[in-house]
């Protein structure tokens, strides 16, 4: 578990690792690739390779230096076994982003490495958990299945980079929409009632310097904005839109902050 730059948490934790989504603006693929210790999978590969590791692999790169390996293979999905007890053993802060190196509810994560970790966050209810996905039907299964946790410290989220993604959202859990990077508009009332009764809103731009990126438009933003204040909702804006929106940026929470 470590310190985070992420504006809307504490800290992140990633117990899994590495993601077969072929998002072109992913930042965690190009960070998990540069600090890998070996490939266990050749390019093109069945999206159907995983991992599973005990203890923690150290690598020696070519002048002989010894080191821990964060990602060790690098984004081949990967549990990382032995970080479950970090919430229990080395808290940092009170909102914790689990898996941000990672979707841990792509299709390919086994339904054991997720049961562990909600356990894992169960043993440690002093915080609050926020997840992220893409696949929002994953949730749904899980619920069905009578795993989903519903407790006060369990936030899921749904990634919507476009206003025609669908998201997850129930009365009986929290939820929240992480619009990053918002690649479209979100201003048309058909487009955002995809968004359902969720909590909150996140938002964010693009980052990095990728050929074909995606600069959003004032207005983009401004759909969601004027929807989440019609229906009381909270809304984030990263520091990343203060190209396009300047230096006022909303910065709301759906909880009490903590002094």
């Amino acid at each position: 578990m470590i310190k985070t730059k992420i504006e809307w948490c504490d800290s992140s934790w990633s117990p899994i690792t590495g993601c077969y989504h072929p998002c072109p603006y992913c930042y965690a693929r190009a960070t998990a690739n540069r600090f890998k210790g070996c490939d266990i999978a050749e390019s093109g590969a069945a999206d159907t390779l995983v991992v599973d590791l005990k203890e923690r692999l150290k690598v020696t790169n070519k002048d002989g230096v010894t080191r821990n390996a964060a990602y060790p293979f690098g984004f081949t999905p990967t549990f990382h076994e032995y970080r479950l007890d970090d919430p229990r053993t080395k808290g940092f802060g009170k909102t914790i982003f689990v898996c941000s190196m990672a979707d841990m509810f792509g299709s390919w994560v086994p339904e054991e490495w997720i049961v562990k970790v909600f356990d894992a966050c169960k043993a440690a209810p002093g915080h609050r958990y926020l997840f992220l996905t893409k696949n929002p039907q994953r949730y749904i299964d899980l619920y069905n299945a009578g795993i989903l946790p519903d407790g006060d410290e369990f936030w899921y989220g749904s990634t919507a980079t476009t206003a025609d993604v669908p998201v997850f959202w129930s009365e009986k859990h929290h939820t929240f929409v992480s619009v990053e990077p918002i690649l479209g508009p979100f201003n048309s009332e058909d487009g955002l009632k995809t968004m359902g009764n969720t909590d909150w809103f996140i938002i964010g731009a693009e980052t990095g310097n990728r050929k074909d990126k995606v600069i959003p438009k004032r207005e983009w933003i401004e759909g969601i904005v004027d929807y989440a204040k019609a229906t009381g909702k909270p809304v984030f804006m990263k520091d990343s839109l203060k190209p396009i929106w300047g230096d006022d940026l909303i910065t709301e929470f759906p909880w009490e902050e903590e002094e």
